[in-house]
Order: structure tokens, then sequence, then C-alpha cells
């Protein structure tokens, strides 16, 4: 392994340790899931009240999807739970910690740096970045991986991706931006549904104070970033390094000068795409036209 090298792992293998969470997601689920039929509302109404997508109730009902303290403390005020749910929070969280071992081995040097980074940068040219997908996007993907994969095995891949957003809750917030080629949010993975549903997150998430997403659009005649995507990250205290993913292979890189390229090329990245306002701009006439 070279000296600019920390890490290449295979994609595929599900670490173990995992015992007993989705049990305790599936009961989280269940008391949401009776609490809200207790007083007449639906699945959609409780999201749109919310002002979350329907797909999530419904897989926080199913214990299919890690419920996030703050969801759980809202539905508590919006159902008058009388602290039900708020009680569950801290031991949420502890199984939080246990659904983190659920990512493929090759992530693992990857989240553990993205945990504790007080700076993420990405640049993505044929996906939504892993943080900013929804659940059905997400489990999108991995449903039409070839080879195809075991339901289950689609499912905890799911639940880490949706784990590893966490990060966009902490308090204070890291530094985050995100280039996303126009090409990406022009493909309705999933079919238009799922693909309306990604969208508006993206809106959503663009809107939010400290969080930053630009779009690379395709009539630009100069473009820094045809080697491909990439995510740097800066753990706290520490030098930033860079990740990379093509196909199976994944490095996380240390090499301070191949960091300081990867660094430099980013930055002229963000100077070609369109500025934030004009990014969301652009998703909501994507939107439109539909």
């Amino acid at each position: 392994m070279g000296g600019n090298e920390r890490a290449a792992f295979e994609d595929g293998e599900l670490p173990e340790g995992s015992e007993g969470v989705a049990e305790f997601y599936s009961a989280v689920g269940k008391v949401v899931k009776l609490l809200r039929e207790r007083v007449g509302m639906t699945q959609r109404e409780m999201a749109e009240r919310l002002g979350y997508g329907e797909d999530h109730v419904s897989s926080v009902e199913r214990g299919r999807r890690t419920p996030r303290v703050e969801f759980l403390e809202a539905v508590d005020e919006l159902l008058g739970a009388g602290g039900i749910l708020k009680a569950m929070a801290p031991d949420v969280m502890k199984a939080k910690v246990r659904v983190s071992t659920r990512h493929p081995a090759w992530s693992k040097a990857f989240t553990a740096e993205e945990a504790q980074s007080v700076e993420i940068h990405n640049y993505s040219t044929l996906d939504v970045p892993g943080l900013l997908q929804t659940e059905a996007h997400a489990r999108a993907l991995y449903e039409m991986r070839k080879p195809v994969l075991p339901d289950d095995v689609v499912e905890k891949w799911v639940a880490a991706r949706m784990a590893r957003q966490e990060v966009l809750t902490r308090s204070p917030l890291p530094m985050m931006s995100w280039v996303v080629d126009e090409s990406v949010l022009r493909r309705p993975m999933g079919g238009w549904e799922v693909h309306e549903e990604q969208l508006r997150h993206l809106l959503k998430v663009g809107e939010m104070r400290g969080l930053e997403l630009q779009v690379m659009p395709l009539d630009r005649t100069q473009h820094a970033g045809m080697g491909g995507s990439f995510t740097l990250l800066t753990p706290k205290g520490r030098s930033q390094v860079a990740f990379v993913e093509v196909q199976h292979v994944n490095r996380l890189i240390t090499d301070p000068e191949e960091v300081r390229i990867m660094a430099a090329r980013y930055s002229s990245i963000r100077a070609q795409a369109l500025g934030l306002r004009e990014s969301l701009a652009l998703i909501e006439k994507m939107l439109g036209e539909r």
C-alpha cells in the first residue's frame, strides 16, 4: 500500500454486532404508528404537518429507518404523546452507535473520518451525494446494483446511509458544501416520484443555514472536475484528507501534496459552478419541466 493511500477495501462485507437494533427500531416504529392511529391521522397528514416525506414516516413505522431524535420529539408533541417518544431518545442514540457498524467494510475508514470532521466538501459527477440522498433514492440505488444484492443487505446498507446523515444535525454544524453535476439532477433514478422527492429534498438542504449546494451546469466549456467525484474531509485537530471511489475501488488519501491539489481543484470547481441561488433556481426549473 502506497504512502498516500490509507486504505482500499472490497465492497460488500457486512460486519457483525448489530443484533437487537432492528428489533428495537421496529418497536419504536410500532409505538409511533399506534400513537398516530389513536388520533386518527394518516401517514401523509402526519408527514405534511412535520415537514417530512410520507416515505420517511412509513419507513420509521416499519422499523426500516433510523428514527432521528428530533423526529421523535416532533411526533411526541404533534400527537400529544406526553413524553413517551422523548423518553426513548437516549436509547435511540445508543442504538445508532450500533447501527453505524452496519457500514460495508470498505467505508469504515471513510465514515469514521466523516463523523468527526469539522469540514466536509464533495463533488459528485454520477449520483446525489450520500449525505443528501433520500431513503427512497438510496434504496433505489442499492436495488439496481449488479450483481443483485439480497434484500436484507439492501436494507442494512440503506440504514447505514441514513445513519450517516446524523452529521447534518450536529451542533455546531461542520462546514459543508457540495457541487453536483447537472446530469445527476436530470437522471430520474428510481422513477419520477422518487426523483421528485429527491430534488425537493435538495431544495430544502440548499435553504438550510450553513449548508452550501451548487450545480455544475452542462453548458460549461471549462470544467476542472473531469477527473471524477471526490470528497474532502477535515477531521477535528488533524490535516485534511480526501476520499475517492471508482466502481468498487476506494481510497482514503492522506498525502499532503495530493490532498492540497485536490482541494485546489475543488476551489476551481466551485468557481465554475452556478452560485447558490442560481443552483436552487435550476432545480426549481427542473421540477417545473415535468
